[in-house]
């Protein structure tokens, strides 16, 4: 029995137990599916990645992993989803730089929040962003009268950013 813990099955390792196209179509189909529900519901990042946001990404990769795998068991199989998800994380990249359409749908514009020293409490609704969160990425950047600011708008990344009735602008760091 103690020679079963050094034994290694070495075809059972890199020999598929599921199909290479079955793979590749399984991480393909669930990449976009939670590609597209982290669109919707992880929309913003105004405050850098919180503890729910880590929950959500934890648990979405725990649910996923079956849909992913069909539970492989070989290293190819592995292998195959893992390439198969960077090869769509690296051509979506890709084709956002290349592609209007892809890009106004990856990264869309950036959305007023403050226009001539008045929020725009529709367009803050929409980011899910309240006067006291903007107040404080407004004081951080040194603002403490909304009067002040020309502009401030959620860039894509979930930054906010700035600029100042007089021309000064900046970002908000995100805390």
């Amino acid at each position: 029995m103690e020679g079963a813990l050094w034994t290694v099955d070495w075809g059972g390792m890199f020999t598929p137990t599921r199909s290479v196209l079955e793979m590749v179509l399984r991480a393909t189909i669930m990449y976009f599916v939670i590609v597209a529900l982290l669109k919707v519901v992880v929309k913003r990042q105004t405050g850098g990645v919180g503890r729910t946001d880590i929950l959500v990404i934890v648990l979405v990769a725990d649910i996923a992993g079956p849909g992913f795998a069909a539970d492989y068991v070989s290293v190819v199989e592995g292998a195959v989803l893992v390439a198969t998800v960077l090869f769509w994380s690296y051509a979506i990249e890709y084709l956002t730089h290349r592609s209007k359409a892809f890009e106004r749908f990856f990264q869309p514009p950036p959305l007023l929040l403050i226009d001539n020293g008045r929020m725009l409490p529709r367009n803050m609704r929409t980011e899910l962003i309240t006067k006291d969160e903007l107040m404080t990425h407004l004081r951080e950047e040194g603002i403490g009268d909304i009067a002040k600011v020309e502009q401030a708008c959620m860039e894509p990344d979930g930054m906010i950013s700035v600029i100042k009735k007089g021309g000064n602008s900046g970002a908000a760091n995100p805390s």
